[in-house]
């Protein structure tokens, strides 16, 4: 059975003759991904995911039960940018200064000084995120969507290129706090992930139990940069952002779109900011697959991870045990893809 992961392999080779550039851009992912790989087992859905977002700029929240290598794959993925990582420990007593950073006065000098927080990092793991309060998430919001941080009325910038990757757990809601709405949606994708295979299991005991793997450095952040600038050159065609937004307006008024059995389990749709990740994280997902347009295959697939954590049910959803992958489901039934002709003329238009 083929996986993710050889589906976008034969992609970017399909891809070499057509554009070299765009090909060779997609083996330096690949190299990235098999370090990754060296030591995360399977998963190959959630590490194209990871590199999608990487690529696109997009914050990455990772949502499954524990002991599934959440933390593990954003590890082993800062060893092989060679940029600047930090780990953060979400727990109940955290403060906003523990972030961010705070100002602190020297007696010896009678002035402020300004110790910066762990935020300002290249790569930031917020571990168990939702462990910690309201007031600590709201100073996430300033840097993950403006990439900068205000203390005592000065501007610092995070360095570039910056991410955040959240893991949480769903299956505990003791000591847990809802992480406010304004802040799940700055997470471009929610990502779950899931129990491994039988084969990869065992395969997971014999790394373990076996001698550790040293991950090779493959990108700087530098070299980064110009792969996410490259990215953003990639086309995308008008018919592809009329799709998604289409798709982003049926969450909202499901109506419009013959789906009026599904207002009732809907309190509040996905924001622009749903349109904008669907687009970017498909060029980015072209990208890896060795091309530099998008296809509409690229915005279907990357759907239920942009969606899925900006719909809020209604209670009668969740008495109903209606789930937001289902409603995502049958809104896509309904909002038609564009034909794939799109492919031709978007080959010509991405080389022009």
């Amino acid at each position: 059975m083929n996986t993710p992961n050889d589906s976008w392999r034969a992609s970017a080779e399909t891809a070499l003759s057509s554009n070299p550039m765009a090909a060779e851009a997609a083996a330096q992912m690949q190299r990235v991904l098999y370090e990754v790989k060296r030591v995360v087992v399977g998963q190959d859905a959630f590490l194209e995911r990871v590199l999608v977002a990487l690529l696109a700029q997009g914050h990455l929240l990772i949502e499954g039960v524990p002991g599934l290598a959440k933390t593990l794959t954003v590890n082993t993925l800062s060893k092989t940018l060679r940029g600047v990582f930090r780990r953060i420990q979400f727990t109940p007593d955290l403060l906003p200064a523990d972030l961010i950073g705070t100002r602190i006065f020297n007696q010896k000098t009678s002035e402020f000084s300004t110790v910066l927080g762990p935020v300002f990092a290249n790569l930031l793991l917020a571990d168990e995120i939702n462990r910690a309060p309201a007031k600590v998430q709201s100073a996430l919001l300033e840097v993950m969507q403006e990439r900068q941080v205000t203390l005592a009325g000065e501007t610092h910038r995070v360095p570039a290129p910056f991410l955040v990757m959240a893991t949480q757990n769903p299956i505990e809601t003791e000591g847990t706090y809802p992480l406010p709405e304004a802040q799940v949606d700055r997470f471009m994708m929610k990502v779950l992930v899931d129990y491994p295979t039988d084969e990869e299991e065992f395969v997971i005991v014999q790394r373990v139990i076996g001698e550790p793997v040293q991950v090779a450095g493959v990108l700087t952040p530098e070299q980064l940069q110009q792969l996410q600038q490259q990215c953003r050159r990639g086309y995308v065609d008008p018919g592809l952002v009329h799709y998604a937004v289409k798709l982003v307006a049926a969450t909202r008024t499901p109506g419009r779109f013959g789906l009026e059995g599904i207002d009732r389990f809907l309190t509040f749709g996905a924001s622009p900011r749903a349109t904008i990740g669907l687009i970017e994280g498909a060029r980015a997902l072209a990208f890896l697959r060795g091309r530099d347009y998008a296809l509409p295959e690229d915005v279907i697939d990357l759907v239920p991870d942009v969606l899925r954590h900006r719909l809020v049910l209604s209670y009668e959803a969740l008495s109903e045990g209606k789930t937001p992958d289902s409603l995502i489901a049958q809104i896509m039934q309904a909002v038609p893809a564009p034909d794939k002709p799109l492919e031709s003329h978007a080959r010509v238009a991405a080389s022009a």
